[in-house]
């Protein structure tokens, strides 16, 4: 009998998660059945637990639930307590739940082994200061960049999220307004993408040389990856990030680690997107 899992979210019909992992099965040779479920916004919690009761042995949770998953494990990993959300459920032998959170890791994937990127001693600027910088903020800084600096709409946030992260290694926070120096690396984790804007950036932010990764994918390059080519630098949006975390995902649940680039590839050609 097939193993179950699923992702959880509101909305989820966009979801390609479930393309994924079943491609990854068949690539490893897994047997499992993945699906969509549609969470009420005021019952994931309820929903989680029947799908458990039932047998189900590992979620993925996307937006808006990552910190009521964070709430409802057992246990929680070194990165997730980090993040201090949690976007991957494992159901263990005992029943208790251990919580993950593999986005960090699936940027950082991304970025340094598909797009061949470098990130160590690197000038790195993270740019947003909510859960997804959170949740990257540990991986980025076990590549150790030359220094990460955080920069928000609201400037105390990024100055907090320093501060909150200052005991792994030394970082800056500040806002957007008069942002100075220049980066070989942008990352965008804010929201702004999601609303199909740009976050307020000087446009002499770029080393020579210097790249720009934006955390969300969309079947077109994101405001902030046209604005990035617009002035030649080498973009990415974060389809790679989405496909990289699954693939953590999927290591937890099964101890198997699939390839990336078959899968990656595939989803670029469905979704007619280029390479970056």
């Amino acid at each position: 009998m097939s193993d179950h899992y699923a992702v959880v979210g509101n909305p989820i019909a966009h979801s390609l998660s479930p393309q994924i992992h079943h491609a990854f099965a068949a690539q490893t040779g897994e047997d499992l059945l993945y699906r969509k479920l549609l969470a009420p916004l005021d019952a994931f919690a309820e929903c989680a637990r029947t799908f458990f009761a039932e047998g189900g042995r590992g979620l993925n949770i996307t937006l808006p639930f990552k910190l009521e998953a964070r709430d409802l494990a057992d246990q929680l990993t070194t990165r997730a307590a980090a993040a201090g959300a949690v976007n991957t459920l494992l159901c263990q032998e005992d029943g208790r739940l251990l919580g993950d959170n593999t986005d960090g890791a699936g940027l950082v994937a991304d970025i340094c082994r598909n797009l061949g990127w470098a990130i160590r001693d690197k000038q790195v600027l993270l740019i947003g200061a909510g859960g997804a910088a959170r949740g990257a903020l540990l991986s980025l800084l076990a590549e150790q960049p030359a220094h990460l600096h955080l920069a928000n709409r609201t400037a105390a946030k990024a100055e907090q999220l320093a501060d909150d992260f200052s005991h792994y290694s030394a970082l800056s926070g500040g806002g957007l307004q008069g942002l100075r120096g220049r980066f070989d690396l942008v990352i965008n984790a804010s929201s702004a993408s999601l609303d199909n804007a740009l976050p307020a950036l000087p446009e002499q932010l770029f080393t020579t040389g210097g790249k720009a990764y934006d955390m969300v994918y969309a079947t077109g390059p994101t405001p902030f990856v046209h604005w990035a080519r617009a002035q030649r630098v080498p973009a990415s949006d974060g389809l790679g990030m989405l496909v990289g975390q699954a693939a953590e995902s999927f290591y937890l649940w099964r101890g198997v680690y699939p390839q990336v680039a078959p899968v990656l590839t595939r989803l670029r050609r469905g979704l007619g997107k280029k390479n970056n």
